[in-house]
């Protein structure tokens, strides 16, 4: 059984559940008190409370183009966040089998209207344009004050707690073990987990899923340090867009001196709460396995990958290809390969090995190198960059995430996404 837990104050769980029904399979709608989850996880208010203003904008143009992508209505409501708990409880006082139409018609309540779902005025009428009998809704809001509903939505989110979920959307597939996925944009993967795939084993039944791009026209500026293993999976990806015609300049950039500019945590998934920790270090791997590139947890880390950087530089000075190809080999040294990018002779190997001279080493403490590095790093601070991988399709939109690799293949061919 699929479950899909949720709350209405999320734009990525609205956004799940208006595709839920393409998965072909019956969902299992699990309501949670999202506000609960992050203080019994000890996250505070959530990390909407501590986003920088470049990652709240980025979010922001995230939402509208998921949006656009799933071809839904999507509109930022004036009242953001609303406290959702009257509609969740009174939607546990209705019959289950009014359930998938009272949360769609909830859900557009708040994320396609706008309105005040903490109003009884506005959760009544919501539920009338779902078809609910003015008895039931009756029912349900007179007794969402009751101690068995509030019993029941707060037993709810402590079993959200217990399956280790920090967020919405979160699915949850049941069956010879419990397997959570994270994400309206994981689609693809809960399909493939209903067909019988364990992200924790090996490579999907149907095999790798490795980046398939047709045709490019745009430029992208890609901001990277392969001391992330994001970076090193997006690397793995990069030649289908260098394939199909992209543009493609790269930025190697020293992430530790930018966040350290941007007051961010020099390792964001050290600054994460425990059950987040777990699941994006479990992440890192499901990609792997998904795309079908090595991938092991490097035995040191974090490591100092100034040279490293540099020696990207020098490669992508040479050709764009060749940028790729080492800066790629670098990544799959430290995350695949357990090899030291802060010792020297490791450099020289990887170099070697990959076709380039062994004395860009020593190249790397040319004055200039060293400013091209310092450069590029203030110009991903100037560009609103704020973490790695980064693309900047067309000098107009930028993109987080080895996660976003499909949205930026469709910029590279044309598309101009809504900013929000």
């Amino acid at each position: 059984m699929l479950e899909l837990w949720f709350d209405f104050s999320c734009p990525y769980a609205y956004l799940a559940s208006r595709r839920a029904h393409t998965l072909g399979v019956p969902i299992d709608w699990r309501p949670m008190l999202l506000g609960g989850v992050f203080r019994g996880i000890g996250a505070g208010d959530g990390p909407m409370a501590t986003l920088s203003v470049a990652k709240a904008t980025h979010n922001l143009h995230d939402m509208h183009r998921w949006a656009e992508v799933f071809d839904v209505p999507f509109a930022m409501p004036a009242g953001h966040p609303m406290r959702t708990v009257r509609a969740l409880r009174a939607l546990l006082g209705l019959p289950h089998s009014r359930w998938p139409a009272a949360i769609a018609a909830l859900y557009a309540a708040y994320w396609e209207r706008g309105e005040d779902v903490t109003s009884d005025s506005v959760i009544t009428s919501s539920l009338q344009r779902a078809g609910v009998p003015d008895d039931e809704i009756a029912g349900a809001i007179g007794g969402a004050d009751t101690d068995a509903i509030k019993d029941e939505l707060r037993r709810r989110t402590d079993e959200a707690i217990g399956l280790g979920i920090f967020g919405a959307p979160a699915w949850v597939w049941r069956g010879d073990k419990t397997i959570l996925v994270w994400g309206q944009d994981r689609l693809a993967w809960v399909r493939s987990i209903n067909e019988g795939w364990d992200p924790e084993e090996g490579a999907p039944p149907e095999g790798p899923h490795p980046l398939v791009v047709d045709r490019c026209t745009g430029a992208a500026d890609f901001y990277f340090d392969v001391s992330s293993p994001f970076s090193y999976l997006a690397l793995t990806q990069l030649p289908a867009f260098v394939r199909a015609g992209a543009n493609i300049r790269l930025v190697p950039i020293l992430v530790g001196a930018l966040f350290r500019d941007i007051g961010q945590a020099n390792v964001p998934l050290a600054a994460m709460v425990p059950p987040k920790m777990k699941y994006v270090g479990a992440e890192m791997a499901r990609w792997a396995r998904w795309w079908g590139v090595p991938f092991t947890s490097p035995s040191k880390f974090p490591q100092r990958t100034v040279t490293a950087q540099r020696l990207a530089i020098l490669a992508a000075e040479q050709s764009v290809d060749d940028g790729v190809r080492l800066a790629t080999a670098l990544g799959r040294a430290m995350w695949a390969e357990q090899q030291d990018l802060e010792d020297d002779a490791a450099l020289r190997s990887i170099l070697e090995r990959e076709g380039f001279p062994a004395a860009w080493v020593a190249a790397t403490q040319d004055p200039r190198v060293k400013q091209a590095l310092a450069d590029n790093t203030a110009r991903a601070k100037a560009a609103n960059v704020f973490g790695v991988p980064t693309f900047v399709v067309d000098d107009s939109y930028l993109f987080w995430g080895q996660d976003r690799l499909d949205l930026v293949a469709r910029a590279l061919a044309g598309w101009k996404p809504r900013q929000g």
